[in-house]
């Protein structure tokens, strides 16, 4: 972590409870792709926001800053792309992803350094789903006809090495089938850093057509998840669903949803207006939601009037989760 009081950054020992504090709940950031946009980058092709990890880190830290003054309390990185398969795909040998995977943290670790704010700040490892490396839509739609032995080798790989490089939580992300969502709870319970475990929805289902209710319950039983919910998806989605995590997973809800457009994957560009509402955080907050931010199309202007909110809050001190070994 940075500003604020110092700490072990790293993990949580598995003989402790894993904690986050909540004197409020806690602001995650918006889309990292956007900003990196707003600021001119070329994001086409195929390791989208990810090839500026190689080509241009420094806006990648710009962006992250713009997000924490915004008053962001945890930044995610930008390895929500990178993978060995991918980036091999690419052209790009083994030893440069690990590297990217491991800068990735590094340049939130500078952003929250270069912001020099009075509080604690965090740094998440964003972990996409395996359809991210198709960069035609994938995550959202599962169903890759892989067995589980197969997406287990896929995300082992870069957790090693995002876990090795010390992020303060992993954002396992986007996640669109239960199946999926199955493997990689079982793999982050094997590391001693806090996770949470978010889905791109379709109404009441996964993107892959799974009831949310069984894709929630998946964080139940997973001792380094300690929150469940929604992510990539219209508000109104989300709205509905928010209780339902909660009951679920028996843990606080993770909320960040889009801007409410819609992005098509041909065009790779957004259709639509934006339907973002900040003023929604309350009723959120109030079905127990305790990470809130924005995801794609949603940028340092919306997460500043949603920290807003969140900060005008008077709730009692309460951990937002915890995770204790059995």
């Amino acid at each position: 972590m940075a500003g604020g009081e110092s700490g072990d950054r790293g993990s949580a020992n598995k003989e402790e409870t894993v904690a986050l504090p909540a004197r409020r709940p806690l602001v995650l950031d918006g889309g990292l792709s956007n900003q990196l946009a707003a600021a001119g980058c070329d994001l086409s092709g195929a390791l989208w926001s990810a090839r500026l990890l190689l080509e241009d880190p420094g806006t990648i830290v710009a962006a992250h800053e713009a997000y924490y003054s915004a008053g962001a309390d945890i930044a995610t990185t930008a390895s929500y792309q990178v993978s060995f398969e991918g980036f091999s795909a690419a052209g790009i040998d083994e030893g440069t992803t690990a590297a990217m995977l491991r800068r990735s943290v590094e340049l939130a670790r500078v952003a929250a350094e270069r912001a020099s704010l009075d509080r604690e700040l965090w740094v998440a490892a964003s972990v996409g789903p395996y359809g991210a490396i198709s960069a035609d839509g994938g995550e959202y739609r599962g169903r890759y006809g892989l067995q589980k032995a197969e997406l287990a080798a896929f995300h082992r790989r870069r957790l090693d090495v995002l876990v090795a490089a010390e992020p303060d939580f992993l954002a396992v992300e986007t996640i669109p089938d239960l199946d999926e969502a199955l493997v990689l709870a079982e793999l982050v319970d094997e590391y001693d850093v806090p996770a949470w475990l978010s889905y791109t929805v379709d109404g009441a289902r996964t993107r892959a057509g799974q009831p949310l209710a069984e894709a929630f319950a998946v964080a139940a039983g997973a001792k380094r998840i300690i929150a469940t919910g929604m992510n990539c998806s219209p508000a109104p989605d989300v709205d509905a669903a928010i209780a339902l995590a909660v009951e679920e997973s028996g843990k606080p809800a993770v909320v960040y949803p889009n801007s409410g457009q819609t992005w098509d994957a041909a065009a790779r560009a957004w259709r639509g207006e934006p339907t973002f509402d900040p003023g929604r955080v309350n009723g959120w907050i109030d079905q127990g939601a305790r990470l809130l931010g924005g995801c794609c199309q949603v940028g340092p202007d919306q997460i500043r009037t949603l920290a807003k909110v969140i900060g005008s809050i008077d709730r009692p001190d309460r951990p937002v989760s915890t995770v204790r070994d059995a």
